[in-house]
């Protein structure tokens, strides 16, 4: 079975501990609780495939800045999270994605793009077009808008991403068409 480790960054309160905890508990935690760093395991099929999923949920942006480029140079796929009702916690985003490039040292890392708390329509701040020009200027980033407490778009998010780490390291085949195993030779 692979395994994808899969990182969800952005502002404090933006609903990335509501995301991750609905996508794996299908739970919707309603308080607020600042997290430091909390990891989750989830084991999913994604389009025929079975995938062990390592999610590791970050502090925001704003905190624990030194443990960030940790969380960057390990993880394979991210998630970048805003709230509608904030437009602050989407400004940061590109320097957070521009962070992201510099450490992996690539221009094409899987990032899914995420505006949270679609729910909340009557107080939004971030227009849906803000997040698609976003998206495209960041070479076509999926972009989705989520609720974690309606559960809208949570699951899709996170598949999209394991997609997206699949295209770029395909599962080799031997020629049989079986997974092809590395062989331990001995000297």
């Amino acid at each position: 079975m692979r395994e994808y480790r899969l990182v969800v960054l952005g502002s404090g309160g933006v609903g990335k501990s509501a995301l991750t905890v609905q996508f794996v508990q299908s739970v919707f935690v309603d308080r607020y609780d600042p997290t430091i760093e909390d990891s989750y395991r989830k084991q999913v099929e994604v389009d025929g495939h079975q995938c062990m999923l390592e999610i590791l949920d970050t502090a925001g942006t704003e905190q624990f800045t030194a443990m960030r480029d940790l969380y960057m140079k390990n993880g394979q796929g991210f998630i970048l999270v805003f709230s509608i009702i904030a437009q602050a916690t989407f400004d940061e985003l590109a320097e957070l994605r521009l962070q992201i490039l510099k450490v992996k040292d690539n221009p094409s890392v899987p990032i899914v793009l995420v505006g949270n708390k679609c729910d909340l329509e009557q107080d939004r701040k971030v227009k849906r077009e803000l997040g698609d020009q976003l998206s495209t200027r960041w070479g076509g980033t999926p972009y989705y808008e989520t609720s974690a407490r309606s559960r809208i778009n949570v699951d899709e998010v996170f598949y999209d991403l394991v997609r997206m780490i699949q295209l770029q390291n395909p599962i080799k085949l031997d020629k049989s068409g079986k997974k092809a195993t590395k062989k331990c030779t001995i000297l």
